[in-house]
This record gives C-alpha cells, sequence and structure tokens, in this order.
C-alpha cells in the first residue's frame, strides 16, 4: 500500500513522524519494501518530496532534480527550517532555465537522508526507537530506486529531464544507467562515474570527526539525549572548503581580521574566513543529523558505475538514447574536469549522443548552485533543444 500525502517540515534532528511542512510524503507499506544493493529490504518507509509547476496532459514534462549531499527536496522558495531560499533558485522557477511555467519540477529527499524521508533518525519499526547504526547502508543506486518507485507511484512513466550536481549528478548518472528508457535528457554537472580516493579521505575525515565526538553515542545519540553537534560541525567545517577555490577564499576573505586589527595572540577566531567556517559548521547542525551524513558520505564513497559493467563505464551507456549535457568548472578540484571529460568518453563510446562544456570560474565546485551566466544559458539552451526534440510546446 503506498499513500501519498502533505506534511510539515521540522529541524533534522526530529523523527519523520514529524514530518516536513511544503513537503508531499509517499508512504510505502509493508508490502513494497525497497530492494537495497546490501542485500536487506526497507519496509515501510517514506519519501518526502516537493512538485513545482504543472504535469501537462501527456505527462511528459517532468524534470526530476536530484540533490547534494547536504541539499534537500526544498529546491525553491524559502526552507521550512532555515528561513533561507531554495538551493537552486539560480535555475529553477518561472522563466529560469529549468521553466516551472513549462516544465513540472520533482525534488525527492534522497533515502538516508533526514528532512522526511526515512533514514537512520527514522523510527525503527521493530524497536520503536530511531534506526541509528542499525539503519542499513545506502547506495546511489538505491536512491535511484527509490525515486523510481516514487514516480511509479504518480504515474510518470518516462522523465523528460534529469539534472543534479555532485551527489545529485551521480543520481542522474545512475539514473540513465539503470532506466535508460525513462530518461529522455540527463544533465550530471560537476560530478564523476565515481567517487576519487581523495574524496573518499576527505569523506573519512569527515566521518571520523563526527565518531570522535563523545555525543555520538556510538549512533546512539538520538536515543540518550545527546548531540554531536561539534563533531558534525568540524566535518561540514572541513568539507566546505573542498567546495570552494582558493582564488575565490582569496577574493572574499584574503588575510583580513575578523573585527579586530591585529592578531590576538590566542586561538579565537582572527582571521574572517576563520569565523565564516565556524558559522558554517554551526548553522549546519541545525538542520542536519549526524548519521544522515555518515550515511549519505559513504553512498556516495561506494558509487562506482563501472564496477556494475565489468569495470567498463561505457558498458553503463550503451545504446543509451538519452541526450546528455556534462559540465564542468575549471576551478572545481573535488570533481575536477578530468571526471567530466571520462563520463563524456564513456558516453560517446557507448554511442551516448552527448554534449559538454568546461566552464571558466573560479567558484570552485560549488559553482554549479551559483548564479553562473554560462551555465544558466547552456542548460536553457540545452533543454529548449531537448523540449523541441520531444515536441514539448514553448510554455504550458
Amino acid at each position: 500500500m503506498v499513500e501519498l500525502s502533505a506534511a510539515r517540515d521540522v529541524p533534522a534532528r526530529h523523527s519523520e513522524a514529524d514530518s516536513p511542512r511544503d513537503s508531499l510524503i509517499a508512504r510505502f507499506g509493508a508490502d513494497r519494501p525497497l530492494k537495497l544493493d546490501a542485500g536487506v529490504s526497507l519496509s515501510p518507509f517514506q519519501i518526502a518530496y516537493r512538485t513545482y509547476g504543472a504535469l501537462n496532459s501527456e505527462r511528459s514534462n517532468a524534470v526530476l532534480v536530484c540533490h547534494a549531499l547536504t541539499g534537500d527536496h526544498h529546491v525553491v522558495g524559502t526552507h521550512p527550517v532555515t528561513g533561507k531560499s531554495g538551493w537552486w533558485e539560480t535555475m529553477v522557477g518561472p522563466g529560469k532555465p529549468i521553466d516551472t511555467e513549462r516544465y513540472f519540477v520533482i525534488c525527492p529527499n534522497v533515502v538516508g537522508a533526514c528532512m522526511g524521508t526515512t533514514g537512520p533518525a527514522s523510527t525503527n519499526p521493530k524497536t520503536g526507537k530511531p534506526w541509528g547504526l542499525d539503519f542499513p547502508v545506502i547506495t546511489i543506486r538505491d536512491m535511484v530506486r527509490a525515486q523510481a518507485m516514487l514516480l511509479d507511484e504518480l504515474k510518470i512513466e518516462t522523465l523528460f529531464a534529469v539534472a543534479g550536481g555532485s551527489m545529485g549528478g551521480m543520481q542522474v548518472l545512475q539514473w540513465a544507467a539503470s532506466y535508460p528508457r525513462r530518461v529522455f535528457a540527463a544533465l550530471p554537472l560537476a560530478s564523476s562515474t565515481r567517487h576519487s580516493a581523495q574524496n573518499i579521505a576527505f569523506h573519512e575525515v569527515g566521518r571520523q570527526a563526527v565518531m570522535a565526538d563523545p555525543e555520538w553515542r556510538q549512533g546512539r545519540y538520538l536515543v540518550e539525549g545527546a548531540n554531536p553537534k561539534r563533531g558534525l560541525a568540524v566535518a561540514r567545517m572541513g568539507a566546505h572548503i573542498t567546495y570552494l577555490s582558493d582564488a575565490a577564499l582569496h577574493r572574499k576573505f584574503g588575510r583580513k581580521f575578523q573585527d579586530r586589527e591585529n592578531v590576538t595572540f590566542s586561538f579565537d577566531a582572527d582571521f574572517e574566513v576563520e569565523s565564516y567556517l565556524r558559522h558554517q559548521g554551526i548553522t549546519f547542525v541545525d538542520r542536519f543529523d549526524a548519521n544522515s551524513y555518515l550515511y549519505l558520505t559513504r553512498a556516495m564513497d561506494y558509487f562506482d558505475l563501472a564496477a556494475d559493467y565489468d569495470g567498463v563505464v561505457a558498458g553503463a551507456f550503451k545504446g543509451a538514447e538519452t541526450r546528455f549535457c556534462v559540465v564542468s568548472f575549471t576551478s572545481d578540484w573535488l570533481f575536477p574536469t578530468s571526471d567530466s571529460r571520462a563520463i563524456v568518453h564513456a558516453l560517446n563510446a557507448g554511442g551516448a549522443r552527448v554534449s559538454f562544456a568546461e566552464i571558466v570560474t573560479d567558484k570552485g565546485h560549488d559553482a554549479f548552485l551559483l548564479d553562473e551566466p554560462e551555465l544558466l544559458a547552456i542548460v536553457r539552451g540545452f533543454l529548449d533543444g531537448a523540449a523541441r526534440a520531444r515536441g514539448l510546446s514553448a510554455r504550458r
């Protein structure tokens, strides 16, 4: 049995039973388990999601937006927990490249996350307590399977497009590999077909920061009334550095002092960049669950499309009819252009239709989230061309 309903949003540390305002919730009963790569099934479970725009009568204008590691399903509008704008306001909305006056946009919160979709902070039906580390390990393919189940319930057989950056881009690639007949166009931005050793290393440092916090309590902090906010804040600070570039940090902060004229000869936040990172860490813990951070970073680490096709990435896209637009950024050292070129080479080898752009910018990995005019023009042009090929009208 599947139940679709509206709900309300709450901070990340609350359970999914308090579900999200401005969200829709799809609840899958015990008769509809999610079969996981870990060899177990998850049931019951639920998916929180949001939609923007309207589905046309042919049900052919749906665009699935996949969020990144620390994102969620609130793509545009005011976020109900943080009060800030949605994470892709530059890209999605009326008249934007992903035009909600033309397309029906769906963004689900991924399995394993903490904003209404079932994850480690959710209630384990067998114990009546939060799952914690008893929650099964999730993969990118598991996230996509769950999204496909959601689309089945919405009676959307095919997607006009799937778009996302970073972990969202991994989901885009997995969609094209797992459900090629359901995806007309794909936009993987600042992403890769597998996580590099360097990126796995960065994630491990973040996970160890969380687990080293005494308040983590072996993952049982919700049951024991604790909160590993210091460890999670440090993990966020370290990760946030990787989303930026040296040039962007220098342009924004340089070596400027924070509310002082000289060094204090202490370990206070003398520099503006230190204060900025501390702020990033502190604000993050108010909206994200520590165990979810462990699970989602692990899902990214495990992602390796080639492993499913005898070590050959091209095998994932053999005979693909999906049209692709791959985008990278010159200052992105987390997912460098070489990763995107590897995607393009694999798509070419598989015979897929693909276009590629490397955008010159100093904004680093986060460039796909920011007001980058060339990116916006590329996405608009690609989707306009795909819409003509699909026979979609200019506006609803």
